[in-house]
């Protein structure tokens, strides 16, 4: 007997996209805040360190200072003393009090809703950059981390050594309607079924759909 034959891209693409939007119709944003800079801030946090983790450490820094105005006044060593255990505590500490000072300097205080313009600010990379253009401004990126770059190579998506290169293909594969939605769902959808350890790319239900004659691991270029 056959095997079964793997979907081609246009097939994949169009069923991950279908099975996604059903799973998850809607997309909260997984970490708490409540404007643009208490978001930039958890997504700084949230570097290396899980979602969970930063929603408990947050309302302790965000009770003391919730803007850049009061952020200032408090030290950086009280700053990295509420958020030690996000991680990476004494860089993340000095690129928040920096940055908060950045945002009074030259944008009056407010996060600016300009990809460019958060990329120079200190501790924000272009994913964090592109998570606050999406979830705080709702303007169309596709931030790519080391999980969605895996499940992207998983399923067929990308051939892309590092995210800038899968953020590329990932742009290039869906309507950019669906950009900001896709990005949570895929993360969704990997924590819940396509794990690190917990799927091999022939585990979960996408992988096993999209290449159904897959015989060995997904060997994954590493982010």
């Amino acid at each position: 007997m056959s095997s079964p034959s793997n979907l081609n891209k246009a097939e994949r693409i169009a069923y991950i996209d279908e099975t996604l939007q059903a799973l998850y119709p809607k997309t909260p944003v997984p970490l708490d805040h409540k404007d643009p800079y208490t978001l930039l801030i958890a997504v700084l946090l949230s570097a290396q360190c899980t979602d969970d983790r930063v929603n408990q450490v947050t309302p302790g820094l965000f009770a003391k200072a919730d803007c850049p105005e009061d952020m200032i006044t408090l030290s950086v060593e009280e700053i990295r003393g509420i958020i030690r255990p996000c991680g990476l505590s004494p860089q993340k500490s000095k690129a928040i009090h920096r940055l908060s000072e950045l945002l009074l300097e030259h944008h009056d205080g407010e996060v600016p809703a300009d990809l460019e313009a958060l990329e120079q600010l200190p501790g924000v990379g272009h994913k964090t950059a592109s998570v606050v253009m999406a979830q705080a401004f709702g303007l169309p990126t596709f931030p790519v981390d080391t999980h969605i770059h895996r499940l992207a190579q998983r399923w067929g998506l990308t051939r892309g050594r590092n995210v800038v290169e899968t953020e590329r293909d990932l742009k290039r594969a869906f309507p950019k309607v669906r950009w900001n939605a896709l990005h949570l769902q895929i993360i969704y959808y990997g924590r819940e079924f396509c794990t690190a350890r917990g799927c091999d790319g022939r585990v979960c239900e996408i992988c096993r759909t999209c290449y159904p004659s897959r015989k060995h691991p997904k060997r994954c270029n590493k982010a």
